[in-house]
């Protein structure tokens, strides 16, 4: 577990490429987006939010991360990161760079087996020389091919991200992270290859610095020597009376190579003290490079533990805002299911009460048809009475049933459909109830059958 966690770990065998780096704007254009704050009333939003809302801000969502994947993308091309190591493409987006690269290295292969080809009159009269040309060419479209396929593949990246829904810009936000934390590893080792080369480099100049301090003082004991002798010759050389004698010109002969090699030695000393001086002076200056290169590869260090760590989590934390879209757009859907539901509730509900008026009034106009002078229909018409009554007490029930069950009294609503009296209508207007209250046999027959 130990092993897991040590996200401090810098030590890699693998050497980091190297990137020339041209920061320009970058890095302030980066940090004026980062801190960009167009939502001061993000918490009434809170407070105000409703399903429709939630949609509006998951969108703002995604067009954030729209445009943080589009600026990194171009500060991938300010600092001189290769595309294709910094962005998650699609097959058909990798296929564009792996072909050209593919046909760049055939290129190079092709054109050096042509060159290889012995350079006799035989392979000349074979095309080796045509061959050369052509594989040159090759070469020469396959580089151009090659240069452009970043570019090629960026713009079928855009284009794809464009429309791309919120997984598929935290993924990709999260594979630029987990890029970033390569990146900053191979920085860190960078770092530390320069800092051992600077230890190095000072263990050197240490030794140079005494070196030339030890040269310089074996120089100065020779230069005191030399002026000693150099005290006498000049000495001798005024003792001599003859200005004119040979004695006078070796003595004065002997001044001036001492003179010379006074001068020789005094220049020796000065480069000594020189050399000294500037090992001294690398020394330091090795040993403030080597603070200063240890203090960044410390916080470099400290971002990419927190990014790695932060990273993991965050991966986690995508996962749950993605499902909580899904369910957000999960309840959405429900809450259509409901509506529609209810709707269709209400159109049936009007529809059975519309059959239930048009029954009633289909039932009264059969009965206003009814021919006055059919008076031998009395029959049925008390049948008609019976059968009436026998609904009356079923109302009585389902009143008391509605009461009951929903704790709605019915009474009034079927009050509007009956007189409260039980007496059954007279086809001739009479209200006596006439001479035969009780009908006849013969008017039990089925007549609605």
């Amino acid at each position: 577990m130990s092993d897991d966690f040590d996200l401090l770990e810098t030590n890699s065998q693998e050497k980091p490429e190297k990137v020339d780096v041209n920061w320009g704007k970058a890095i302030d254009q980066m940090k004026s987006k980062l801190a960009q704050e167009d939502d001061p009333e993000s918490r009434q939003k809170i407070l105000n939010a409703t399903l429709d809302n939630v949609v509006d801000m998951a969108e703002k969502d995604r067009t954030t991360l729209l445009d943080a994947i589009k600026d990194l993308t171009d500060y991938q091309d300010e600092v001189g990161i290769m595309f294709e190591g910094f962005s998650a493409l699609n097959k058909a987006e990798q296929k564009i760079i792996d072909d050209a690269i593919k046909r760049l290295e055939r290129a190079k292969v092709e054109l050096e087996d042509a060159k290889n080809k012995p350079d006799t009159w035989w392979n000349n009269l074979w095309g080796r020389k045509g061959k050369i040309r052509d594989a040159e060419s090759e070469l020469v479209s396959a580089q151009k091919e090659r240069d452009a396929a970043d570019n090629k593949a960026k713009a079928m990246f855009q284009e794809r991200i464009e429309t791309a829904d919120v997984q598929t810009l935290l993924n990709e936000l999260s594979f630029k992270s987990q890029a970033a934390i390569k990146r900053l590893k191979d920085r860190e080792v960078e770092i530390k290859e320069v800092e051992d080369k600077l230890q190095d480099a000072i263990v050197e100049a240490s030794k140079n610095h005494t070196k030339a301090l030890e040269k310089k003082a074996e120089v100065e004991d020779k230069l005191e020597a030399e002026y000693a002798l150099l005290k006498q010759a000049r000495q001798a050389l005024t003792d001599v009376a003859d200005k004119q004698s040979t004695e006078y010109s070796e003595a004065l002969s002997k001044v001036t190579k001492l003179e010379q090699s006074v001068e020789e030695l005094e220049g020796l000393k000065n480069a000594y003290t020189t050399l000294a001086a500037s090992k001294d002076s690398f020394v330091h200056k090795h040993n403030l490079t080597i603070k200063v290169l240890t203090s960044l590869r410390s916080n470099l260090q400290t971002h990419r533990a927190k990014l790695k760590s932060d990273t993991d989590e965050r991966l986690k934390y995508y996962d749950g805002y993605v499902v909580a879209l899904k369910a957000r757009t999960d309840q959405e859907f429900a809450a259509i299911l409901e509506h529609l539901g209810v709707k269709t509730d209400e159109h049936i509900g009007e529809t059975l009460a519309a059959m239930h008026t048009a029954s009633a009034k289909a039932r009264q106009d059969m009965m206003d048809n009814i021919p006055v002078h059919e008076k031998v229909m009395q029959g049925i018409y008390g049948s008609y009475a019976e059968a009436l009554k026998e609904i009356r007490n079923k109302d009585i029930e389902l009143q008391k049933n509605f009461a009951d069950r929903y704790g709605i009294d019915m009474k009034e609503i079927f009050d509007e459909y009956y007189n409260s009296e039980n007496t059954v209508p007279n086809p001739e207007g009479d209200n006596s109830g006439g001479d035969n209250p009780e009908p006849k046999p013969e008017a039990e027959d089925d007549l609605l059958g």
